[in-house]
């Protein structure tokens, strides 16, 4: 069989994505074009790789042997192009990083701005997920490290700490929860919320927690930032939930109260997990090192 390393490579985003359309967007492919490769692997192998549906793809046995392989092949293909490139005069890697939301949005990006200013021929292909999806994922070798939530149990990966915060609840200054010195997220339920888009990690993590409760999570209006949230938080549009540092920050500049969440889940220990260290491609191991590093 004649499966190139950009067969191999698209057929993992697609598996991974569980589109094709999507898997063609990581793969920076036209959708005609993923699907004639992908068409062509399975006529190759005469197997399907995927069963279709109107929801997307879904693997097949083949299909899911096939990924095993696949993923060990474009690992050591990206660590012989790191090995050899420092016999063309530059090093050049790229490393695969989950994150939930907290990390990313308030401590990923001065970590990683610091670390690709030291590695200028390294990239860092950063994926917003769930902690409990990132350790699944680690695990399986989808991404060289993840950054979860403390609370998760990563006990089958290796882990380091990394940095710690909270989420805290953000009103209005005039808002009748203003004054409270503290809430239990239950009674914020009958509020409108201003939060994230709905498909990002935290939404869906506190969509799940007032499912639990059997509430529903009264999502008024969706933004792209934390900042954004707390600027309409301002405005009285709604209440929102956003990381203590965050809210700290912003409340140098605006009109908000800040008020703590006594819920254990909101004490956020965020830890670095990886499979193994001696596994994992030097750029990613020296990344490792980077973020292990005092803030």
């Amino acid at each position: 069989m004649r499966f190139d390393l950009v067969d191999l490579s698209l057929f993992r985003h697609v598996a991974e994505a569980g589109s094709i359309t999507h898997g063609a967007e990581r793969a920076h492919l036209a959708l005609a074009a993923a699907s004639t490769r992908v068409r062509n692997m399975e006529q190759t192998l005469g197997a399907a790789l995927f069963v279709r549906g109107r929801q997307g793809v879904a693997l097949t046995q083949a299909g899911r042997t096939l990924l095993q392989h696949a993923r060990a092949i474009l690992r050591q293909a990206e660590r012989l192009r790191e090995d050899l490139g420092a016999y063309a005069g530059g090093l050049a890697g790229q490393v695969r990083v989950l994150s939930n939301t907290n990390a990313l949005t308030e401590f990923l990006p001065e970590a990683l701005s610091s670390f690709l200013a030291a590695h200028p021929h390294v990239s860092v292909d950063l994926e917003e997920r769930l902690s409990d999806e990132i350790v699944g994922l680690i695990a399986e070798g989808v991404a060289d490290l993840g950054i979860v939530a403390g609370t998760v149990d990563a006990s089958a990966l290796k882990t380091y700490p990394f940095r710690k915060d909270r989420f805290v609840l953000v009103v209005a200054a005039g808002h009748p929860l203003a004054k409270r010195a503290r809430i239990a997220f239950a009674q914020l339920l009958e509020h409108d919320f201003v939060g994230l888009d709905r498909a990002s990690a935290l939404q869906r993590f506190l969509a799940d927690k007032a499912a639990r409760i059997a509430r529903p999570l009264r999502l008024r209006v969706q933004l792209r930032s934390f900042d954004a949230v707390c600027r309409l938080v301002e405005c009285n549009v709604g209440i929102g939930i956003v990381p203590e540092t965050t809210a700290r920050r912003v409340a140098r500049t605006m009109a908000i109260a800040v008020i703590p969440l006594i819920d254990p889940w909101a004490v956020r220990e965020l830890t670095i997990c990886i499979r193994s260290l001696g596994d994992l491609p030097p750029f990613a191991r020296e990344l490792v090192e980077h973020l292990r590093a005092p803030a």
